[in-house]
Parts: C-alpha cells; sequence; structure tokens
C-alpha cells in the first residue's frame, strides 16, 4: 500500500504531541471530521460552464477557472403574480434548450429518494413566472424535447401542460392512493429498481410512455410515528414481501394530438403479469424500448414497441443460471445501435449493439469489471466508464473508442476515481481518495490532464495528524476452504498499546455485489473507527464470498442460499484475526448495519465460539419479512426454496445465542421493518437469552437524526467497552 508524503509525515510523528480524543459528538453533531465536497455541477450545454444555487439566484461559474461568469436567474428581481410564488425556491432544473427554468418550492420527501414539491416555470427570454398547477404538490415534472409542454404526477395521475396557451391535460383519471398510480413507482420499485419517474417524452414530443401500477393487492404495512399527540399517527404504504403480491404494471402510450391512450402489448407476458417493467426508454427513432424481467429476474428483455400500435418484438435478450443485475441501455443518436453492460462474460462489460440487438463490438473485456458507466461522446466517438481493472480494491476512469480499441486510463494516482463529465465530454470532475486520504476533487480535461484543483481537504488531513489516527492497512488471507479474501485492519499505535492481545470489531456488510475492503474514504465511520483504536481496539473488515469486483462466479455463488458461505468466511476470518499475536481471540466483536446486521447476528449465533459479542443495526432477521424484488432476486420465494430461507435465518437459530448481543432499530424503517427486531427478540425471550436493546421512535432505516446518530454511536462504545473490555458499566476508556 502506498501513503501520501503528508501521511507518511502524520503517521511517523504522531506521538511528538499529546493526542487529542475523538468522540461522537465530534463525529456526528458538530461535524469536525466531515470532509468537505464540491457542489452539484449542473452543467450547460456549451461544455463549459455549470451553475449553483446561491439562493435567491441561480449564478453560473466557467468550469475552467471557478470564475462567475454570470446571474441566469435572480427571484430577487422577478415580478409576477403569479399565485404562491414568493420569491423562494429549493432546486431547478433547464429545459434542454436552456430557455426555460423549473423551479421547485416546499420540496417535501416522500420515500428514500422521492419527493414533491410545488413547481413554477420561468421563462428566461419572456421573463415570465407560471404555476405549474394549482392544487396538490407535483411529483417529477420533466419539459418536452422542445421544451412547450411538462408532463407531471399528482395524487397519483399524470398532467400534461401546455405552456403556450396554459392547458392543463389530465392523461388519467383512476389514480388512487395505496391502489393505482400512473407515471411514478411503488414503493419496492423505487427502493430496489432506483426507478422514480414512471414516463417518458418521445424524442419528437408527440407521444408520453408511462407505467401504470395497480397496487391495490399488494400487502399494507403499517408504521406509528410519534410526534407528542394523544395518539401515535399512523403511517400505512404497499409492500410486497417475499411470495406476496406485486403490483400489477402495465406499460402505456398517450398521443397528444387524439388524446388516445394505447397499451403496450408486451410479447409472451403471463396473464396475471406476474413479472416487472423497471425502465421505460425511447430510440431515436420515436420507438418505445421497455426493459422486461420475470418475477426470478434471471431474464432480462429489451422490448421495441410501435407506438402507434403498441404492437411489440423483442430487440435482445438474456439470462443467467444466477440472477441479473438490472442493466440500462443507451441508444446512439444516430440509430446505428445502443450500448449495454452483461456480466455474460462472467465479469460485467460494455457492449455495443445494432439495431437488431447483433453485438457489434465489447468494448471492454478482460478479468475486471466496468463498475460504472459514464456516457458515450458520439462526435469523438468515445466512450467513458470507471473500472477496477487495476484492483478490485481501486478505481480507475478510463477511455475507449466506440469499437473497442485503445483503452486508456484517465484518471491519476492509486485509489479510488470517479468521474462526472460535462455535456460535451471536454472536462470532468474527478473525485479520488484512499483509505487514508480524505476525498480531493479536480476538474480534468477529457484526456485526464490536470485543470485545476477544488477541493483538497487539507485541514482534515491536519485533523488526522493532530488525532494522531492509526493507519488503514490491507491484508489478504486463504480461508480453510482455499479461498483468497481480502480485508484492511486499524491497529492501535498509542505506546501502552504495545505487546499487548487487543481486543477487535470487526466491521461487515457483506450483501450481494457490495464491497466494504475499498482504497476509499470511510467517511463517518472511519472516525469512529479510529476513536476505537485509540481506546485499544483493533478494528477490521474482510469482504466475503458474494461481495463484488471479483466477478460473477465470486458474487453469485450465494444465490439461493444467502448468509451461508458469507457467515462461514466471516468465522474464518475472525480466526485468522485471532491467530494474531497483538490480537486476543476470546475478545472479538462484529458490527453490522442492515444486511450487515444480519451478518452480524448470524455470526454471534453460528459463531459462538469465536465471537464474545455483536451489534446488529436494522438487521434481516428473517427472508421471508423483506421486500419480494430483492429477497427474490437472491432467493427465490420461501415455497421454492424452503431450506435456504431457514437455515441462514437468524431468528430460526436464537437458541445458540452465547454471547453479548445488542439489537437496534428505527420504529419508522419502512426498508428493513422493525418486525424483524421484534421478532428476533420475541425468539431470545422464549429461549431465555439475555440480550440488550435499543430503538429509536420516529427513525428510518439510516437513523439520521443528528442527536439519535450521537446517541446510537456512544451506545455502542459503551456496549464494547462493557462487553469486550469489561469496564464497568458507564465507564469510558480513555486514549
Amino acid at each position: 500500500m502506498r501513503l501520501s508524503f503528508s501521511l507518511v509525515l502524520l503517521f511517523t510523528t504522531s506521538f511528538l504531541s499529546a493526542q487529542k480524543p475523538i468522540t461522537p459528538e465530534d463525529i456526528f453533531k458538530s461535524e469536525s471530521f466531515k470532509s468537505k465536497g464540491v457542489p452539484g455541477f449542473n452543467f450547460r450545454n456549451d461544455g463549459v460552464h455549470y451553475t449553483l444555487l446561491e439562493k435567491p439566484a441561480i449564478v453560473q461559474y466557467d468550469l475552467r477557472n471557478g470564475e462567475k461568469s454570470g446571474v441566469v436567474f435572480d427571484a430577487a428581481s422577478v415580478k409576477t403574480d403569479a399565485p404562491g410564488w414568493d420569491g423562494s425556491f429549493d432546486d431547478y432544473t433547464f429545459s434542454a434548450d436552456e430557455k426555460k427554468i423549473l423551479l421547485a418550492t416546499g420540496k417535501e420527501q416522500m420515500y428514500r429518494w422521492s419527493t414533491k414539491a410545488q413547481y413554477f416555470v420561468y421563462d428566461l427570454a419572456g421573463k415570465k413566472m407560471t404555476r405549474l398547477f394549482e392544487g396538490a404538490k407535483q411529483r417529477y415534472p420533466a419539459f418536452s424535447p422542445d421544451a412547450s409542454k411538462i408532463a407531471f404526477v399528482v395524487d397519483n395521475d399524470l398532467y400534461v401542460k401546455d405552456l403556450a396557451n396554459n392547458k392543463t391535460t389530465r392523461v388519467t383519471s383512476d389514480g388512487k392512493i395505496n391502489a393505482v398510480i400512473n407515471g411514478a413507482s411503488d414503493w419496492v420499485y423505487e427502493e430496489e429498481f432506483q426507478l422514480l419517474r414512471a414516463f417518458e417524452w418521445s424524442p419528437d414530443g408527440k407521444r408520453l410512455a408511462y407505467l401504470r401500477f395497480d397496487e391495490s393487492l399488494v400487502p399494507e404495512m403499517t408504521m406509528d410515528m410519534y410526534k407528542g399527540g394523544d395518539y401515535p399517527e399512523e403511517v400505512t404504504f404497499k409492500y410486497p414481501k417475499v411470495g406476496e403480491k406485486n403490483a400489477v404494471v402495465t406499460a402505456h402510450l398517450y398521443e397528444l394530438a387524439s388524446e388516445k391512450t394505447t397499451e403496450i402489448n408486451i410479447p409472451n407476458r403471463q396473464a396475471e403479469k406476474d413479472d416487472y417493467l423497471p425502465r421505460i426508454d425511447w430510440t431515436p427513432g420515436n420507438q418505445v424500448c421497455l426493459s422486461w424481467m420475470n418475477r426470478h429476474q434471471n431474464q432480462q428483455r429489451l422490448i421495441l414497441a410501435d407506438p402507434a400500435t403498441g404492437n411489440c418484438s423483442v430487440l435482445l435478450e438474456e439470462s443467467s443460471k444466477y440472477y441479473i443485475d438490472l442493466q440500462d441501455v443507451t441508444f446512439l443518436s444516430d440509430g446505428s445501435g445502443f450500448i449495454m453492460q452483461s456480466e455474460k462474460s462472467g465479469f460485467n462489460h460494455l457492449y455495443k449493439y445494432d439495431m437488431k440487438g447483433k453485438e457489434v463490438a465489447a468494448l471492454t473485456k478482460g478479468k475486471w469489471e466496468v463498475n460504472s458507466f459514464y456516457g458515450v461522446d458520439e462526435k469523438n466517438g468515445m466512450v467513458y466508464f470507471q473500472a477496477d481493472a487495476e484492483s478490485p480494491l481501486r478505481r480507475e476512469v478510463y477511455a475507449v473508442k466506440l469499437d473497442g480499441k485503445k483503452r486508456k486510463k484517465i484518471s491519476g494516482a492509486e485509489g479510488w476515481h470517479g468521474a462526472q463529465f460535462s455535456k460535451t465530454f471536454d472536462y470532468f470532475i474527478n473525485s479520488y481518495s484512499t483509505a487514508n486520504t480524505p476525498p480531493q476533487y479536480s476538474v480534468r480535461t477529457r484526456t485526464g490532464d490536470l485543470v485545476r484543483m477544488l477541493e483538497s481537504n487539507n485541514a482534515l488531513q491536519t485533523k488526522q495528524l493532530d488525532h494522531k489516527v492509526s493507519p488503514v492497512d490491507f491484508f489478504s488471507f486463504k480461508t480453510s476452504e482455499n479461498v483468497d479474501l481480502n480485508g484492511w485492519m486499524i491497529k492501535p499505535t498509542a505506546p501502552q498499546y504495545k505487546d499487548q492481545k487487543l481486543p477487535v470489531l470487526m466491521f461487515v456488510y457483506g450483501g450481494p455485489g457490495n464491497q466494504q475492503v475499498t482504497d476509499q474514504w470511510k467517511g463517518a465511520n472511519y472516525w469512529w473507527f479510529e476513536m476505537l483504536a485509540q481506546q485499544g481496539y483493533v478494528v477490521a473488515c474482510v469482504d466475503n464470498r458474494g461481495t463484488g469486483g471479483r466477478g460473477e462466479e465470486f458474487k453469485k455463488m450465494t444465490y439461493k442460499q444467502l448468509g451461508h458461505y458469507e457467515t462461514i468466511d466471516q468465522i474464518e476470518a475472525a480466526k485468522y484475526l485471532g491467530g494474531q499475536p497483538f490480537i486476543d481471540k476470546d475478545r472479538i466483536g462484529i458490527f453490522g448495519w442492515s444486511y450487515g446486521g444480519y451478518m452480524s447476528t448470524n455470526a454471534i449465533l453460528k459463531g459462538k465460539d469465536v465471537f464474545k459479542a455483536a451489534i446488529a443495526v436494522a438487521p434481516v432477521t428473517n427472508w421471508k419479512w423483506y421486500d419480494s424484488v430483492y429477497t427474490e432476486r437472491y432467493m427465490q420465494t420461501h415455497d421454492e426454496n424452503p431450506t435456504g430461507y431457514e437455515d441462514n435465518s437468524p431468528v430460526n437459530f436464537a437458541d445458540q445465542l452465547e454471547g453479548q448481543y445488542l439489537l437496534v432499530h428505527g420504529l419508522a424503517d419502512d426498508n428493513v421493518h422493525f418486525q424483524n427486531t421484534a421478532e428476533m427478540a420475541s425468539q431470545l425471550i422464549v429461549n431465555n437469552k439475555q440480550f440488550d436493546t435499543m430503538v429509536y421512535p420516529n427513525q428510518a432505516h439510516g437513523i439520521s437524526d443528528v442527536n439519535a446518530k450521537v446517541h446510537l454511536y456512544n451506545l455502542m462504545t459503551k456496549f464494547l467497552n462493557e462487553k469486550l473490555k469489561g469496564n464497568k458499566e458507564g465507564e469510558v476508556a480513555k486514549p
């Protein structure tokens, strides 16, 4: 592993002055250790300018030198009688021609990604402000290609507003909360397919393609919110668990001129429509392209629909003996074909196809993976992407020609690189970090040459020096099953811990395709781990089988038995760590959140001879209680795979608890429901197993409230100090 010169200096001089302690209050409340980022770059069409929201204005800057080049919109100077406009706005979007701006006010969060707001349209040339809709808040407003119209969703129905005559047309009228959704996705599509807006304009602006979700038969989930009233406030939403009814999703075409709606006739579809339509696209030739997946998600088809009739043909089909991670399609504007990712070689790569679905070129190949596809510069015939071609622990940014030739790395030093390209692909924002180096941001040319630095986070590196952080070191080992696993470790470097046998906290996520052992900055958790190292803990993390960056077979070998191989590998990792001369094998703990909480729970139950303590935050404890899309992708249904479910769900092994267990959950978790913790607690009680628990009212899956976060990390620190270090109750370990 290589370190920057400043960090070499940091680690070699770390004990020449008094050490400053780290606290959860510093990390989460005062945000003393929060790395500086860069603002979201809303790139202009010219490729060299971007805009920022500097309330109450939208200000334009030159990407090359950072100089302010004008004010695009100033709310303070707008004179309008548009009802509801008060001069404030939260977000903005330009039309494709950049002549109009869509302004969001009163933005309100719905689920993890979805929002709703009141929207206003401002015509830059005419200096005219128009309210989009006088009524309930709107979702996902989108300009037509020529910016003459806007489509949007209100109360589960789809609308179109003609900006020329101010006429609003209601496209659908059967939308109903917890029953039918038009033009927006349901909870599970949003969470698992990252689909929010479920409609798209045709390139010629004459039609809208949209999805209709009939979720009337989907079972409901209800959560209680505690807001100081006499009774809790109930929040009810549709949530399909394993094997339950999913929403019936149909695709439709709306022609604006005739106001006629046609259902798309998807070929070879079962009568009950028990499948998925997770994407809508349009070809440059104004054909609709739907992505279709079967319920097992081991088949994906691209289906082309004639916009006039709704009749379809299959453009491309792919299947897997395991499952397919949904892949997006990018059509080339000249109509010659499209680009799509696939794991058909055993590794995730980019391929170019013609419009008959025939492969034209493998744009990337090798025993490494494409991690992100950034786009196509058709003018110069180049494709840009992120990959782990040098190591599964790192990421690089690359360019390759559209025929797959002359691949070139355009990122710099070893570590973790990401990119955001301007619209012309002339420049990109390069993000870079390592496990020991806070994020750095720079502007670079299309060939990777440095234009200017945006943020280096030097102040945070100084804080690393002030707090005498320990280096994150990487290691690998071979398990008893001859599997090579990668890990990282933070070891205390303070003199008082020299020659001692130290307790260990293992951090785990371990879910399908995820990676935690990466040469990348770890954010707030990094500082908590360093805080624990100050107090004499070794902190370690190992990526088990099933995680990403090492090809399809390594990732998908956990198919139909989630938790089995992962738990074996975490137990093997604990044994490996316990064999190190500086580690006390009798004081090993493990901590995880979400899938990681599931893993830490499995570890303390099935590795009771290895783990002394475990912390599980928001864990799945029985796969039957998680959502259909995610769980069935990896496990199929319980009826199809009962052994896979029963043998790997922690709730069935509560009688095996021997170590110390802390179980934590937010009561308003709409993702992994509190039911998982309640049922786990019930089984522990039935088996007379003592455990610690904490619930956080009104907190969702991430327990994001600052006070709750500080409380949680103080709680976990106290638990570890008592259970692994033997400190008296309430006593805090000193660095």
